[in-house]
């Protein structure tokens, strides 16, 4: 799998974000779900007209999907995977866990998405339960949400780089 050298999803509108998660997770497509063939598919769900017009004078003052996802093609190829252009977006309990790994005084170096997941399957979750930090029920999705950011981002990215603040 090809690993692009930026976070290519913070790129993506959260609009067309949805709609190539939405191909992605489709049982009915045929996978791996391309760039172009989100394009291909959102093309063939407007009147023949519209394509024909919005060739022509792009009635939007705002990029639309299918110039978004053009520019997307032009940049990163015809073949660039649409998961790749899925934004992820970690809860509030990863997060504080995330926060929680960053913050410890006892780590030299700053912690990788592998670095929490060790640190989950140690025991933090049950250990910020206890702090008072996530409630009792908030610590049952952490592992699957850990391996689903591994699994995207790879074991070595930055953990505190996903942090979301509210």
């Amino acid at each position: 799998m090809i690993r692009h050298p930026i976070d290519v999803a913070s790129r993506v509108s959260p609009g067309l974000s949805a709609l190539l998660e939405s191909r992605v997770n489709d049982p009915d497509c045929e996978q791996p779900v391309t760039l172009v063939a989100v394009r291909h598919f959102l093309a063939n769900l407007l009147p023949a007209e519209f394509r024909e017009a919005e060739q022509i004078h792009r009635f939007d003052v705002s990029e639309s999907l299918l110039d978004e996802l053009d520019s997307l093609i032009e940049e990163f190829g015809r073949s660039a995977l649409a998961v790749d252009f899925i934004q992820i977006n970690v809860s509030e309990q990863m997060s504080r866990v995330i926060e929680a790994v960053v913050n410890d005084e006892n780590r030299e170096n700053p912690p990788t998405l592998a670095a929490v997941k060790d640190a989950i399957d140690a025991g933090l979750g049950a250990r910020l339960v206890g702090e008072g930090v996530l409630d009792e029920d908030e610590d049952d999705t952490l592992v699957s949400e850990i391996e689903t950011l591994i699994e995207h981002f790879g074991t070595d990215t930055l953990a505190e780089g996903l942090l979301r603040y509210e």
